[in-house]
This record gives structure tokens, C-alpha cells and sequence, in this order.
């Protein structure tokens, strides 16, 4: 068992706003020092075209709270939030694959 989990967030673009007004927004409020927050790892940070930021977190759930109040503080007004709990899935499907070639399911 860990003691931290992995966080998937999706940051959606304001499409009402262009590059300039979201970099002046995220300026503003800090966002490049404050997200995420301390004790908060970043496991991987991608940009979907046309849809916005992808970011996946690895992090203590004693943090959660704080992160979410991170998220409501710094990035409403430019992103629409979604947020995921994920998981590796890798080990997994290779448990999985061998299983399929010996015979199961």
C-alpha cells in the first residue's frame, strides 16, 4: 500500500481568452510558483491541442484539500478544471497480457 495517489487534472482552455490574457491571469495570481502545491510531485505536464493541459500528480491525500483550494484560488478564470483519480495502468495490463497467454482471461 502507498501513502500518496496519483491526481489526473485536466486544465481546459478559456477559448473566450487568448494566450496574452491567460499568461497575464496565471501572472497574477502566482500560478507558476504556487501550482502545484509544496509536497505535491508532478509526474507528467502535456498540452492537448485544442482541449488545454494535461497534468498528472503523484501526492499525499492529506494534500488534496489544499491543491483543490490551489486550483479554485489560481486557475478559474482560465481553465475549467476536471479532476481524476488515476492509477498506473501498466503493471496491470502486463498481469493481464501473461495471464491471456497462458490460457486465461
Amino acid at each position: 500500500m502507498t501513502d500518496t495517489l496519483l491526481l489526473t487534472v485536466l486544465l481546459k482552455h478559456d477559448q473566450g481568452q487568448n494566450l496574452d490574457e491567460i499568461q497575464a491571469h496565471l501572472k497574477k495570481m502566482d500560478w507558476w510558483e504556487r501550482f502545484p502545491v509544496e509536497g505535491v510531485d508532478v509526474v507528467s505536464w502535456t498540452v492537448a491541442m485544442g482541449l488545454g493541459q494535461i497534468v498528472t500528480l503523484r501526492l499525499p491525500p492529506a494534500l488534496l484539500p489544499r491543491l483543490n483550494v490551489e486550483l479554485e484560488r489560481s486557475a478559474w478564470g482560465v481553465f475549467r478544471t476536471e479532476c481524476y483519480p488515476t492509477y498506473d495502468f501498466v503493471p496491470v495490463r502486463e498481469v493481464i497480457r501473461e495471464r491471456v497467454r497462458n490460457g486465461g482471461q
